[in-house]
């Protein structure tokens, strides 16, 4: 197969042009594809209409090869192979029904929301859901985790895999984390993915967040159309890759507040048209109180509904177990209190068990009154009694 995916097995392509496209990125077929001819020409400096015949070669090649639908396909055939597409559980099933069965492989799916709401946490859970096996939702892969945020915490990855009976350390090695410090270089790690992928058998690639570092160099009106030109290449090469590659793909994005908005919700998504029309799938995560809520906003097929989910130390969770958690943890606090007051209350009696010897003292020469009918002889035993005491 890696062979068959080499660059000289094409026709028509020499030791130069190879050498020329290793040079520019483009180490297989898959990446001619994934590029396209005119990021091909760009970056190799040959002319459009080569770049046009060497990438059209290199889709037929796939083509033949079964790894890219033909041209022109039958509905039939496409429903098919919809029904072969991997899913990746979520471990809730809320979520899951959000999703219909899970996170879908050949797709970006953006996460969108205020800070704090769990888009990270659900990143973060993914990484971990992707590894388990087949049988329990996953797709048995590893994944490609592009930090630009410096948000990713392996101490979050450990607990979240423990919490489903995974290990730790494999599902750690299992996590290729590529931190990105700025545009150019999180759009650069994206283009020289490809290796990566097919080495360590990505199924799920994260971008956290996609679109933090563009809002954050590009600043003003005067560099919107610039900002926007090079964000729209980033998702559509992340969309490209997750096609191409037969890998789930998320992209979770900032928002901010819209002014003229008066009545509703006034949080907008960054990115604009740009990135809501590359998106697949487009959730919006909102909070509400120590809850969270799911929203799809945009889909082919799914229906616009929401959900509602919490966080938990398994990553997100449904709303189910946090309760029968805030349970267990309630009867915990009740029990020890209990326990608190059980030692207090001893200390507090002992003193009154000390004092009820001295009461029988003093009802002692009740019973022979009740005893004796006699009246006279119940005092003069009385006083009888008393020196026989002491």
């Amino acid at each position: 197969m890696v062979e068959d995916l080499r660059l000289d097995s094409l026709e028509g392509v020499g030791p130069v042009t190879t050498r020329k496209l290793s040079d520019a990125g483009v180490h297989n077929v898959m990446d001619l594809i994934v590029r396209g001819p005119v990021e091909i020409a760009e970056i190799t400096g040959m002319e459009k209409d080569t770049a046009e015949k060497i990438v059209n070669k290199a889709r037929q090649h796939l083509v033949d090869g079964g790894l890219i639908a033909k041209h022109f396909t039958s509905a039939s055939e496409i429903y098919k192979h919809r029904q072969s597409i991997g899913k990746i559980t979520t471990g809730t099933n809320c979520l899951d029904t959000l999703f219909d069965g899970g996170l879908e492989t050949q797709a970006l799916t953006e996460v969108y929301g205020e800070f704090g709401c769990g888009k990270t946490q659900f990143a973060h859970t993914m990484s971990v859901m992707v590894q388990k096996t087949k049988e329990e939702g996953g797709l048995e892969g590893s994944v490609l985790y592009i930090d630009t945020e410096n948000t990713f915490r392996p101490e979050r990855i450990v607990s979240i895999a423990q919490a489903h009976e995974m290990d730790p350390e494999k599902v750690l090695d299992n996590i290729i984390v590529a931190r990105a410090y700025n545009s150019a270089h999180q759009t650069l790690i994206l283009e020289e993915a490809g290796p990566v992928i097919e080495e360590n058998n990505v199924k799920l690639i994260v971008a956290d967040s996609a679109v933090g570092l563009f809002r954050s160099e590009y600043l003003g009106r005067g560099t919107l159309s610039n900002r926007q030109q090079k964000l729209n290449h980033f998702v559509h090469l992340l969309s490209r890759i997750a096609e191409t590659y037969n890998c789930a793909a998320i992209a979770t994005n900032q928002v901010m507040a819209s002014p003229d908005v008066f009545f509703g919700d006034p949080t907008r998504p960054i990115g604009g048209n740009v990135v809501a029309h590359t998106s697949t799938y487009r959730i919006y995560f909102k909070k509400s109180g120590k809850k969270r809520i799911a929203r799809m906003v945009d889909s082919p097929h799914h229906p616009e509904e929401e959900v509602i989910f919490a966080l938990g130390e398994a990553g997100v969770i449904d709303p189910e177990e946090a309760e029968k958690k805030t349970k267990k943890t309630t009867k915990k606090t009740t029990t020890t209190k209990k326990a608190k007051e059980s030692k207090v209350e001893p200390e507090v009696e002992t003193p009154e068990v000390e004092a009820t010897p001295e009461t029988p003292e003093v009802e002692t020469p009740a019973e022979p009154v009740e005893a004796e009918p006699v009246d006279t002889t119940v005092e003069a035993e009385i006083d009888d009694a008393e020196p026989v005491e002491e």
